[in-house]
């Protein structure tokens, strides 16, 4: 039997104490992902991470020393947010005070899974790269302009830590099962199992019926399957719980694919055995044919400015879409004549709350039904001062722009903020979503063991 413990959905959001103190009474290791692809493409491009030092110190402290005590391993994935070379020595530097500041001493692994530019650029010559559904079209050239290159690792990487002694491990970017799976099957749980309970533990508690908010969550596995109870109190696991969190994330409901091959799930059972806690037995997993890593890349597109408006005049309202767009023309004649700068240099993209913002075009109900909407202007141009220049003249013509119900000077637009346009800073977008094929797990990342 395997007591596995998921600290949190992601290191930073929190988790009570007393929470992560229980479960880690008789675990076999805790575990915490810490990044995702889910937040954009920024921190992978900018090297930033979501949560702050002082958050992500708070949980670290607290699991670090609850691994100590118990003397069991405390396992990071995708630290930083997004994985690369500066989330991962972020993270592993507060490690390093903490156990400075504590006086604690421990085997320290870490995961260095980012990618030079110039290996995936070979590999792309040689064929061994295959883009996953919607990747961008790549080349050499866009390969080469990536901020950073990460390749998202499988339990390997874990592994290969605890296999060299390592009691706390922080790697850059790994999937999130990863984390959860590599000791169990260290142990001989067999890969079904492990992979599906690791898919529960992943997001903490949220594979309970009612997450109020982050806290931890608890796996227990044999053989034959694996239990999942939450250990606070507080909440409750019921089989729709947790086969609902089977489903999360995943674009088939049935199958989960993984660096060296799939999860299935289709004939997995789920049964309460408490009120509180759920068995879940039948999970398979099928071998690839080869191992793959998937390659995630950000690169920069330009700088933001943002402007948001209220709009409450009915009269406007009916006639968004006719309002937006001579708007729109106004400021590209404007900011040509006063600017210089082309239509071409620089994107001006409409959002409308209250009607389409949130899908967009995919959006069914295309009628404006309530009295109000919000605009939000989003510029980007090549650099910040240009997108700000762009975002006064849009503000400002947005503001006035007549319609022709009315006559002489009005205004439309009620402004949350003063200034209206707001410099949001560099714009990244993904430019790998590729899978690399490899021979080797270890191809593509780089562990180094050292005592703190």
């Amino acid at each position: 039997m395997i007591k596995a413990v998921a600290a949190t959905g992601q290191l930073g959001t929190g988790f009570k104490a007393e929470t992560l103190a229980h479960a880690a009474e008789g675990a076999d290791f805790i575990g915490c992902d810490a990044g995702s692809s889910d937040p954009g493409p920024y921190y992978l491009g900018s090297g930033q991470t979501q949560s702050s030092d002082a958050a992500v110190r708070r949980d670290l402290e607290l699991m670090i020393a609850a691994g100590l005590r118990h003397d069991i391993p405390v396992l990071i994935g995708s630290a930083g947010t997004a994985g690369a070379g500066p989330h991962l020595a972020r993270t592993v530097r507060i490690v390093r005070e903490l156990a400075a500041e504590h006086g604690w001493h421990f085997p320290l692994a870490t995961v260095d899974s980012e990618v030079s530019a110039e290996r995936v650029v070979r590999a792309y010559r040689e064929g061994r790269l295959s883009p996953l559904a919607g990747a961008p079209d790549i080349d050499e050239e866009s390969i080469r302009a990536a901020g950073h290159i990460v390749a998202m690792q499988g339990p390997e990487c874990f592994a290969d830590a605890l296999g060299r002694g390592a009691q706390v491990v922080v790697a850059g970017r790994t999937s999130d099962t990863a984390i959860f799976a590599a000791l169990p099957m260290l142990r001989d749980i067999p890969p079904g199992v492990a992979f599906h309970a690791a898919k529960i533990l992943e997001c903490g508690a949220a594979a309970v019926v009612e997450r109020k908010y982050p806290d931890s969550m608890v796996a227990f596995l044999d053989p034959d399957g694996f239990t999942v109870e939450p250990p606070n109190p507080d909440m409750v696991c019921t089989p729709q719980s947790v086969a609902s969190h089977t489903f999360y994330e995943t674009a088939d409901p049935f199958r989960l694919v993984e660096p060296g091959g799939t999860l299935v799930t289709t004939d997995a059972a789920y049964a309460p055995v408490s009120d509180r806690a759920v068995r879940v037995t039948g999970s398979t997993f099928e071998p690839a044919g080869d191992y793959t890593v998937k390659l995630e890349a950000a690169s920069l597109l330009g700088y933001r400015t943002v402007v948001f408006a209220g709009v409450r005049d009915p009269l406007v309202v009916r006639q968004i879409d006719r309002f937006m767009a001579t708007t729109n023309a106004v400021i590209t004649g404007k900011v040509a004549d006063s600017l210089g700068i082309a239509a071409d240099d620089y994107r001006i993209r409409w959002n409308v709350y209250g009607r389409n913002g949130t899908l967009g075009p995919l959006e069914p109900a295309t009628e404006v039904s309530g009295h109000e909407v919000a605009l939000l202007i989003d510029i980007v141009a090549a650099d910040q001062q240009a997108a700000q220049a762009i975002g006064s003249i849009a503000w400002h013509t947005a503001l006035h722009q007549p319609i022709p119900e009315y006559s002489g000077l009005v205004s439309h637009l009620a402004f949350p903020v003063s200034p209206p346009a707001i410099s949001a800073g560099p714009v990244y977008g993904f430019s790998l979503n590729h899978v690399l094929h490899l021979d080797d797990p270890a191809e593509t990342y780089t562990l180094t063991v050292e005592n703190v």
